[in-house]
């Protein structure tokens, strides 16, 4: 560390005098430590411009609140599959278990993980590899991805909420997450003590997941009886059916399972039109694995307009949510707070940038439901988000977005490989460009 110029007296005294001698930071200091820096950055032209009026909506009823849990993937992929639900049922009302999905990703995530690190084990990975040491660290974490999601949903269905409702644990997972952390970290270590019995390990820490689980989430249902009153007032009764049948029955129509995640990876290295993976991450053994078509921002764009305007129904998708979000009012434009201003800084990193020098990654995931297209039939101005925080803020729990704030934070969205040109649909054929488990395109959403 010799060769780090210490800060000194003398040149934290000129930083001073520096600050001193300009009045303005004056000004910025008082507003700032009595308004707090997003009161005093808040673009007000900007915030006006962002009207709440769009040409086509796709009306998906309240929205819905994941509470204290980084379950936003579940949540807004299930808030896509319940427009479809209700759509089938001719109903108004209705929401999927989102702790039914939760209870088997987190059991499925117990198995991938010790399988993951037997397998490491096995071939002799040093403990403190960065590789081993990522993965120890970012187990058991609520975040996901699109195709995680559709492998719960494939093997086990889905139910409505009020048959699996949500738990103490399911609304706030940090002391459940923290208790199944411990129990894969201490089988990590006893199958590096003792690698004779990994097999045994594995096994016991399986069954221990699933008995803690079960103790959190509660015991969810191998079938159900379902019926329901539709729009006009008809009662309905099916009768007994498993979580399966009723994904299959009511949302199995729209083909979400076989959707494409597109991503808009910017850095120059990764081409347009090839697909790229990440290597260890996944959630279910043996499920599809978790890769994406690198596209143009403008496709991503022209897609989800397509299937807005088009066939009326939300698309899911994963954008790095708090830069330039004003969360109360529910609103997000890359110019809605001018900190540079008030720190008199220029922040002029693009894209790019921001990803390969860790500013910038997708951390959470929402829904588009609509979309205000000019009178040119393909230029876009903003777009309706459906949101899983509940109704307390923004548009009762709806958000807008500046069309500028899609093309610099939006990250990735789900859509049916149909709308693919054909040299896309020839790129999934092909194998992936594997990236490392810590590479930013890996990032899931929480």
């Amino acid at each position: 560390m010799t060769d780090i110029t210490a800060l000194s007296a003398d040149r934290l005294e000129a930083l001073r005098q520096d600050f001193d001698a300009n009045q303005s930071n004056h000004m910025a200091m008082n507003a700032v430590t009595a308004a707090g820096i997003d009161k005093v950055a808040h673009n007000y032209d900007r915030a006006r411009q962002l009207q709440r009026r769009f040409s086509t909506v796709v009306d998906n009823g309240e929205a819905t609140h994941q509470d204290r849990s980084g379950r936003c993937w579940l949540f807004s992929s299930l808030n896509v599959a319940r427009f479809v639900a209700k759509r089938a049922m001719n109903i108004k009302d209705f929401e999927f278990s989102q702790n039914y999905a939760m209870y088997y990703d987190k059991l499925e995530r117990v198995n991938y993980f010790m399988q993951d690190m037997a397998a490491l084990v096995r071939a002799g990975e040093p403990v403190d590899s960065r590789l081993f040491q990522h993965l120890l660290h970012d187990v058991m974490g609520d975040g996901g991805q699109w195709t995680m999601a559709m492998n719960i949903y494939r093997k086990y269905g889905a139910v409505p909420k009020d048959l699996y409702p949500e738990t103490e644990s399911s609304k706030n997972t940090g002391e459940m997450n923290t208790q199944l952390r411990r129990l894969l970290h201490t089988a990590v270590a006893h199958m590096e003590a003792e690698p004779e019995r990994i097999d045994r390990i594995v096994a016991d820490t399986v069954e221990a997941g699933h008995r803690m689980l079960t103790i959190h989430l509660g015991e969810p249902p191998k079938s159900f009886h379902w019926e329901w009153t539709d729009a006009e007032g008809e009662f309905h009764r099916v009768g007994e059916i498993t979580p399966v049948e009723f994904w299959n029955r009511y949302v199995g129509d729209a083909d979400l399972e076989s959707y494409v995640c597109l991503v808009d990876d910017p850095r120059r290295e990764h081409a347009k039109g090839t697909k790229i993976g990440i290597e260890h991450l996944g959630n279910v053994a043996g499920g599809t694995p978790t890769e994406y078509l690198n596209v143009p921002i403008e496709f991503m764009k022209d897609c989800v307009r397509r299937i807005l305007v088009q066939q009326g129904i939300p698309v899911w998708f994963g954008a790095d949510c708090h830069p330039m979000m004003d969360r109360a009012s529910g609103e997000w434009a890359t110019d809605l707070f001018e900190y540079g201003k008030v720190y008199g800084v220029d922040f002029d990193m693009d894209k790019e940038q921001r990803v390969r020098f860790a500013d910038s990654a997708m951390n959470h995931a929402m829904a588009f439901v609509g979309v205000d297209v000019e009178d040119d039939g393909h230029t876009t101005d903003r777009w309706r988000v459906e949101n899983s925080w509940g109704t307390n803020i923004a548009d009762k729990g709806y958000f807008t977005m500046g069309d500028d704030w899609f093309d610099q934070y939006v990250f990735e969205v789900a859509v049916p490989k149909a709308m693919l040109p054909e040299e896309y649909r020839e790129a999934l054929d092909e194998p992936a460009t594997m990236l490392p488990a810590w590479d930013p395109m890996g990032a899931l959403a929480d």
